[in-house]
């Protein structure tokens, strides 16, 4: 037992110690490959399909500051205010859910995504969600939100094989990212719940009617703020809660 005991120890000290220097590096260093786009490669060779995979990494900068203001329009509206996690949204959804198990809702925020993303693994286990609540965390202390911001828009599947904001500016609308207008922006972040599904390349009337909506959101939420720049809370807050 005291063996047993020993080894438990040393592996949660290598599992913390390992994990917090992966994500301090990750601050940093461009991120060129996620386990999603691992598995979406692996799927598609032993489905006998083509393997694709596009993504390019890009700062932010390079990136139209469309892009932020329209993810956060469509996923995440309190991403500056909170701290990895939006509990109102969870408790709604919770709520949600109880009542309707066929088509469940989900709430996590764009720090969470990200966590899942780069860290971790598609699925439901309460082991993976406990991951992933322990990644985002870790993010949201050691990353600033610009960086979460940069790392999501760089890794997030935008497509069949396309991930990133380089990768579908290329390929749906054969511009670089800087230049995505806001509608284009708007249709983007309108994909996100299910990008292989919806194709912004090819949008059907319930995405175009999902790009309006996100577009009249927008009009709320304030530009994102560039690094270094300090975050104030209450332009914030007045901006997202305005149309609430």
């Amino acid at each position: 037992m005291h063996l047993i005991g020993k080894i438990l120890r040393w592996g949660l000290a290598l599992f913390f110690s390992s994990t917090i220097l992966v994500v301090i590096a990750y601050r940093f260093i461009p991120i060129y490959t996620t386990p999603l786009m691992v598995i979406r490669c692996c799927q598609q060779y032993f489905n006998n399909e083509h393997v694709t995979l596009h993504h390019k990494w890009i700062p932010l900068e390079d990136i139209s500051q469309h892009l932020p203001v329209a993810v956060m329009a469509s996923e995440d509206q309190k991403f500056l205010l909170h701290h990895g996690f939006d509990f109102n949204a969870i408790e709604k959804a919770a709520k949600y859910n109880k009542k309707n198990q066929k088509r469940m809702r989900g709430a996590s925020t764009i720090s969470q995504q990200t966590a899942k993303n780069v860290f971790l693994w598609p699925g439901r286990t309460w082991v993976r969600k406990g991951l992933e609540v322990y990644f985002t965390a870790l993010i949201e202390l050691l990353w600033s939100k610009q960086r979460i911001m940069e790392v999501y828009l760089n890794s997030i599947e935008m497509g069949d094989g396309i991930y990133g904001a380089y990768a579908v500016a290329k390929s749906h609308f054969d511009k670089n990212a800087c230049d995505l207008s806001r509608s284009e922006c708007a249709l983007i972040a309108a994909t996100l719940p299910n990008p292989i599904k919806y194709n912004s390349k090819e949008p059907d009337s319930y995405l175009r009617k999902r790009q309006r909506k996100i577009e009249h959101e927008m009009k709320f939420i304030p530009t994102f703020p560039k690094e270094g720049e300090d975050i104030n809370h209450n332009t914030v807050s007045g901006g997202i809660y305005r149309n609430k």
